[in-house]
């Protein structure tokens, strides 16, 4: 799935079920989930194995993947990339640092966003355009859509500013593919100061997304110029 929504610069790794969930880990992750519950132990577990599978396919020699500030993946030199989990789904996306910048990319069950949450990290226009789309294509659940490019939009972000970028400080507008089902692109508007990339300040972010298989994927990739 996220493959299918990023530049072919990009290799990514996916698993689902319990694909990956008893990999080796390093002695240095091993360390970080002694003492987690399984739920945790599993996932974190599952998601590094296909992030050092796409390493691999990179050409790049796989190693461990610590939690950097505020828990992001520390990749290695020259690498950029994300990660994601969900309940039954992981997958873990790299790419050359010379071909772009920043990558963020985010997985969630495609399900109704638990009640209260969307007045929580929705925009009062987005809370609008996403109620006209439940009424145009029903078939997408546009509020967990919505939430799902957040996130990937703060994957893309922290990498490039070090800072946190909070729900309510981009807004975003979700569109479907003319005649497609179940896919679609997105725009996010920065509402704070961008990041300088290539000698450009950055204003917003482009992404796209799916729907399939009872998951929501996006995914934005930020260019160098």
């Amino acid at each position: 799935m996220i493959e299918e929504l990023l530049p072919q610069t990009v290799v990514a790794v996916e698993a689902f079920g319990d694909e990956g969930v008893d990999a080796p880990l390093y002695p240095e992750e091993e360390a970080l989930v002694a003492r987690a519950v399984a739920k945790r132990r599993r996932e974190f577990t599952a998601v590094r194995s296909c992030a050092r599978r796409a390493m691999v396919k990179l050409g790049v020699p796989a190693g461990p993947v610590l939690p950097g500030e505020r828990g992001a993946p520390v990749w290695p030199d020259g690498v950029a990339g994300s990660m994601t989990h969900c309940r039954g789904y992981c997958a873990a996306a790299l790419v050359r640092a010379a071909d772009l910048a920043s990558l963020g990319i985010d997985a969630e069950p495609h399900a109704p966003l638990p009640e209260g949450v969307l007045s929580a990290v929705a925009l009062p226009q987005e809370a609008e355009r996403i109620g006209r789309l439940a009424g145009e294509l029903p078939s997408v659940h546009w509020d967990r859509l919505l939430f799902s490019a957040k996130e990937s939009v703060y994957k893309a972000w922290f990498p490039l500013t070090g800072k946190w970028l909070d729900f309510l400080e981009a807004d975003l507008d979700l569109f479907p593919d003319p005649g497609e089902q179940g896919r679609g692109g997105f725009r996010a508007t920065l509402l704070v100061p961008g990041p300088r990339v290539g000698g450009r300040v950055v204003d917003h972010f482009t992404g796209r997304w799916i729907a399939d298989s009872g998951l929501i994927a996006t995914a934005i990739a930020v260019p160098h110029s």
